[in-house]
C-alpha cells in the first residue's frame, strides 16, 4: 500500500513545480504590462500635451503627480500584500493600475490627466511587493535569485517593446485606443493568475492570523541600510534610462535613428544582467556559501564593475560608450536582483512583501530626488560630472548594505 503513497507525493511535487514555473511567467508577464503602461504616455506625450492643450510644465507636474505616488504608495503596498497574500494583492494591484491606464484614454483635461497617472502609480508597486512574497512561497534559496531576475527582465523586455507597440496602435487607432487597449490587456492576464496562482498549503492561514510586527521591522538597522542602499545606487539605473539617450544625441552627435537603434544594447545588458545576477548568486549557494553572503558576494562584483561606467566622462568613441553604458545597466541589475533576493532570504515569509515594500521605497524617493539634481546638471552640459558622481554611487551603496546586515539578525 505504500508504493501508490510514494507516487502521488511524487506526481504531487512534480505539479508544484510546474505551477511555480508557470506562476513565475505570469510574474514576467505583469512586468512586461507594468512598464508598458507606465511608457505609454511619455510615448504619446506630444499628441497628448496638442489635444489637451497642456504645456511642458504642465505635462512636467503630470509626471511628478505619477512619481510621488509610487514612492509613496510603496509604504503600502507591502503590508496589502501580507495581509491579502500574493494572489489576491497582485490581482488588485494590476486590476487598479490596468483600469488607471484605461481612464487615460477618456481624460479631457489636464487635471483629469494628472489624476489618472497618480493612480497608475498607486497601483504599479504592487508588482514589485507581490513577487518577492510569490517567490518566497514556492521557490528555495537556490533559486530565488534567478526566479527575481526573471521577472525583474521583464520591466526591460516591456521597456523594450513600449515604443514601437504605442506608436504602431496610436498611428491605427488614435492615442486614446492606446491607453484603453494596452489597460485592457491587464485583465487578460489576470484571468490566468487567478486560475494559475496556488499558495503553499497552509500557508495562507499562517499569513492571516498573525498580524504585521511594526516595532521590530522598524527597530531593524538592515531595512533601513537596505533601503538607504537602494537610494544610493538606483539613481544610477534612472539615470542611465532617462537621460543617457539624451546625452548621446545633445553631446556626442548621435541622431534619433541612430540611438534608438543601438538602445536595446543597454536594455539587453540588463537583462542579463538580471537573469545571469540570480543565477550566479544562485551557484555559489550550491557550492555551500550561505545565502545572505552569497548575494553580498554577488553585489560586490557588481559594485567593482559599475565605476567603469566613469571612463565615459573621457569620451570615447561611440562603441566603447556604448559597451561602458550597457556595463554598468548590467553590473546594476546584478545588484538590484540580489539586494532583492537578499531580503526574501533575509525576512519571514509572513513580513517579507512589508519589509520589501519599505526597502524599495528607498529606490522610488532616490529617483525622485536625483532626477532634480541630474537635471540640473544636464541643463549645464556637466554630464562629464554626472557620470563621475554616478561612478561612486554603487560602491557606497554596497557598503552601506554590507554594514547593515554583517551582525546577524
Amino acid at each position: 500500500m505504500q508504493a501508490p503513497a510514494v507516487t502521488t507525493e511524487t506526481e504531487a511535487g512534480v505539479r508544484v513545480s510546474r505551477i511555480r514555473w508557470a506562476i513565475l511567467a505570469l510574474l514576467f508577464a505583469a512586468t512586461v504590462l507594468n512598464y508598458i503602461d507606465r511608457q505609454t504616455l511619455s510615448i504619446l506625450a506630444s499628441s497628448v500635451q496638442k489635444d489637451l492643450g497642456i504645456d511642458d510644465v504642465g505635462y512636467a507636474r503630470i509626471v511628478q503627480y505619477f512619481l510621488i505616488a509610487y514612492a509613496v504608495s510603496y509604504l503600502a503596498a507591502g503590508w496589502i500584500t501580507d495581509k491579502l497574500g500574493a494572489k489576491v494583492s497582485l490581482a488588485l494591484f494590476l486590476g487598479w493600475w490596468s483600469l488607471a491606464n484605461m481612464a487615460t484614454g477618456w481624460v479631457r483635461n489636464a487635471s483629469q490627466l494628472g489624476f489618472a497617472r497618480m493612480m497608475l502609480g498607486l497601483g504599479e508597486p504592487g508588482v514589485y511587493t507581490a513577487g518577492p512574497k510569490a517567490v518566497a512561497e514556492h521557490f528555495p534559496p537556490t533559486e530565488r535569485g534567478f526566479a527575481i531576475g526573471v521577472y525583474t527582465a521583464g520591466a526591460m523586455v516591456g521597456a523594450t517593446l513600449a515604443p514601437p507597440l504605442i506608436a504602431w496602435l496610436a498611428l491605427q487607432y488614435g492615442w486614446r485606443a492606446a491607453f484603453v487597449i494596452t489597460g485592457a490587456a491587464g485583465f487578460i492576464w489576470l484571468a490566468v493568475w487567478l486560475l494559475v496562482y496556488r499558495s503553499p498549503e497552509g500557508a495562507q492561514p499562517a499569513r492571516s492570523a498573525e498580524p504585521i510586527e511594526w516595532g521590530p521591522i522598524l527597530r531593524d538597522r538592515s531595512v533601513w541600510g537596505l533601503a538607504l542602499a537602494r537610494l544610493i545606487a538606483d539613481p544610477v539605473w534612472y539615470f542611465y534610462l532617462f537621460w543617457f539617450p539624451k546625452y548621446l544625441t545633445d553631446q556626442r552627435g548621435m541622431t534619433l535613428i541612430q540611438v534608438a537603434s543601438l538602445a536595446w544594447l543597454v536594455y539587453l545588458a540588463a537583462d542579463l544582467g538580471s537573469i545571469g545576477g540570480g543565477l550566479f548568486s544562485g551557484r555559489l549557494i550550491r557550492s555551500g556559501v550561505a545565502p545572505a553572503r552569497s548575494r553580498l558576494v554577488a553585489m560586490a562584483c557588481a559594485a567593482a564593475l559599475a565605476p567603469l561606467g566613469m571612463l565615459i566622462a573621457f569620451q570615447p568613441g561611440i562603441g566603447p560608450t556604448l559597451a561602458l553604458g550597457s556595463l554598468v545597466a548590467f553590473a546594476h541589475l546584478v545588484f538590484q536582483v540580489n539586494i532583492g533576493a537578499l531580503v526574501v532570504d533575509r525576512y519571514p515569509m509572513r513580513s517579507v512583501a512589508t519589509v520589501f515594500g519599505l526597502i524599495a521605497a528607498g529606490s522610488a524617493f532616490g529617483g525622485f530626488a536625483s532626477t532634480y539634481v541630474v537635471g540640473q546638471l544636464a541643463s549645464t552640459g556637466a554630464y562629464d560630472g554626472i557620470f563621475l558622481l554616478m561612478g561612486l554611487l554603487h560602491p557606497t551603496a554596497w557598503l552601506i548594505a554590507w554594514l547593515s546586515v554583517r551582525r546577524k539578525q
